[in-house]
């Protein structure tokens, strides 16, 4: 029972400590916006569209709007903060082995501030190494998020993990490999401020199979554990996936509308489904 305690102790400092970083990040976004947001168009230099498919669809009908892409990242750092807020209060006292990676998943969008670095630059004249840097260390939050929904679902199916650190690291080494391996292009990026990186086609399919891994793995903790909760987890990925793709990739007003409405309903799908399963354990 002292090793329960222990371990909701330490995973409990790390929602804490979430909710504080994800706070300073809602202020200095907030405070970026007054320098960017006028910027307008005037960052339009060495951009493209993003390729999205919803991007596609919507792009033939709305024209770019970097209020909205603005908005879009202000609704990620906010989903983030409101999202760690409430995790700690539901879960503080429930021990749910899957809640952790879903926390992870949800810090993980407020990195999505950094794509502000490119409107700065048009500012500021930054050097080069600071985009290529900040690109990095937003893949490496994407990467690290989308891994840790993965995990989560791993144990959902019945993966026994004795040493929580020792996942947290196998999370974070792949990630790092992914963010410091890839070429990033630190002088052309999209209309979402997204830089442009290299093997699109490769890292796009890890993204499939990561996903279509995440459904098939807590489908099939539905059937292990005869408990149909799982069904909606899975279904809840599905929804708060998509919703992430859209806010991050969609430089229209479909993208914060649509994206957000879709991140949020199946976030919450997955946390209350989840927080049934674990209430009576």
């Amino acid at each position: 029972m002292l090793k329960l305690i222990m371990t909701l102790s330490e995973r409990n400092t790390f929602f804490k400590i979430g909710m504080i970083f994800c706070s300073i990040i809602t202020l200095l976004i907030i405070a970026a916006f007054f320098r960017t947001i006028p910027l307008g168009s005037t960052v339009e230099e060495n951009v493209r569209r993003p390729e999205y498919f919803l991007q596609f669809i919507t792009g033939l009908f709305l024209k770019t709007d970097y209020l909205a892409v603005h908005v879009s990242l202000a609704l990620a750092v906010l989903f983030s903060l409101i999202s760690m807020i409430l995790i700690h209060s539901f879960f503080e006292r429930t021990s749910a082995p899957e809640i952790l990676y879903i926390a992870f998943f949800a810090f993980s969008l407020s990195f999505e501030a950094i794509r502000l670095i490119v409107p700065l630059h048009t500012i500021n004249i930054l050097p080069l190494f600071y985009l290529t840097t900040a690109a990095r260390v937003l893949l490496f939050a994407r990467y690290f998020g989308i891994f840790s929904l993965f995990t989560a679902s791993v144990c959902a199916a019945g993966l026994e993990i004795q040493r929580t650190r020792n996942v947290v690291l196998f999370l974070l080494v792949p990630a790092l490999v992914i963010s410091l391996g890839v070429p990033i292009d630190s002088q052309t990026w999209d209309t979402c401020f997204n830089p442009m990186a290299g093997y699109t086609s490769m890292f796009l399919m890890i993204e499939i199979i990561v996903f279509f891994g995440v459904i098939v793995s807590f489908f099939v903790a539905a059937h292990n554990r005869r408990s149909k909760e799982y069904y909606y987890v899975g279904i809840g990925v599905v929804i708060a996936l998509t919703g992430r793709n859209v806010l991050l990739g969609v430089d229209n007003w479909a993208g914060p509308v649509i994206g957000i409405l879709f991140l949020t309903f199946g976030t919450w799908l997955i946390c209350s489904r989840l927080h049934k399963i674990h209430l009576w354990l």
